[in-house]
């Protein structure tokens, strides 16, 4: 039903700047929360990009995860919540708790207030990071019944903070949910077109290539999924019966490896990606380098490793038919290109 009101939290990240863009084209009304106000320029810039003019269909409230404040009024009247927010550490945090512990606290933040004000559903942005990492890699492709095991010492602190975060969402609807319904969402590296110069870590991975900073390729695959069709699954599992109490892995087709990525830029791209290292590292390297720099250890337990990642459940249950991995990839280049130019 159009016009309903649905809260986007973090509508200034990658991911929910597109999720406004998308509701606002499907009639709803959209409130969006923030940490500071001062954002609200730049967030309707980004969604100006996205082709979205919505005047007094958005809504800015100011809201952290991190604090209570501030969350009665961004859930007041709304009939179903997209919570994308979450912290992703810019380097290695000195505690793991630094992320854990904000992604934790702020989904039973957010599903506690919504719980109060009378939501419908909430949709959790988890990852595929609750799903396929901390054991020993499977030979059949990984499905939504698997879960990152959070005691494995191999565990990034951002990876073990989406797989408690998500597992914590699960216990507080056992417990405490009453009558509203949850659904989590667990993409996998998300890609696609960018409105705007805040980009995330799979962006990140794109620019660096294009402007060459890395001589050469860590052996790392991961899956692969368009940010258009990461949000559609969202506004699929917000509205369907058959989604409520499930999960959805938002994953395009197979993994792609650096190099694969590097080598359909250079082939698609030609003059403007000829500074896309193609030369692959060994992983000998990269363990060496381990030894000395934190983050080249968090790769480690990656290197080599191709996981196989059913999309078959968002398929079959919600009608979901993501654009291959090919269409993301290039069209992230392609807006960074634009962007940057």
């Amino acid at each position: 039903m159009t016009g309903e009101t649905v809260l986007v939290t973090g509508g200034s990240g990658f991911l929910g700047a597109h999720c406004i863009v998308q509701l606002l084209a499907a009639g709803y009304r959209v409130r969006t929360s923030l940490r500071a106000a001062s954002r609200e320029a730049e967030v309707r810039a980004m969604l100006a990009a996205g082709g979205a003019a919505p005047g007094a269909a958005l809504e800015v409230v100011v809201a952290d995860l991190g604090a209570d404040q501030g969350w009665t009024e961004a859930l007041a009247g709304c009939r179903y919540v997209l919570h994308v927010a979450s912290p992703f550490p810019s380097g290695v945090p000195r505690h793991e708790d630094e992320v854990i512990v904000p992604a934790r606290d702020g989904a039973l933040r957010v599903l506690r207030a919504a719980r109060d004000a009378g939501v419908r559903r909430v949709v959790l942005t988890s990852s595929f990071a609750a799903i396929g990492y901390g054991t020993t890699q499977i030979e059949r492709p990984y499905t939504e019944r698997d879960w990152t095991d959070p005691a494995s010492p191999q565990l990034s602190a951002y990876v073990k903070s989406k797989t408690l975060a998500e597992r914590a969402a699960w216990d507080f609807m056992q417990r405490e949910g009453g009558g509203m319904e949850l659904v989590a969402i667990n993409p996998v590296g998300i890609f696609g077109p960018v409105l705007g110069p805040d980009y995330s870590s799979s962006i990140q991975l794109v620019r660096r290539l294009l402007q060459g900073t890395p001589p050469a390729l860590p052996q790392l695959a991961f899956g692969v999924v368009d940010v258009r069709d990461a949000v559609e699954l969202h506004l699929r599992a917000m509205t369907a019966p058959a989604a409520a109490g499930e999960r959805f892995l938002a994953v395009a087709g197979e993994s792609m490896s650096m190099h694969d990525i590097a080598v359909l830029l250079r082939a698609r791209l030609g003059a403007t990606a000829a500074r896309v290292p193609t030369r692959v590292l060994p992983n000998a390297l990269v363990r060496l380098r381990a030894l000395f720099d934190p983050a080249a250890r968090q790769l480690v337990p990656q290197l080599g490793q191709r996981k196989r990642i059913s999309n078959e459940k968002a398929r079959r249950v919600l009608g979901w038919a993501p654009r291959p991995n090919e269409e993301a990839i290039l069209a992230t280049a392609e807006s960074l290109l634009r962007l940057e130019s």
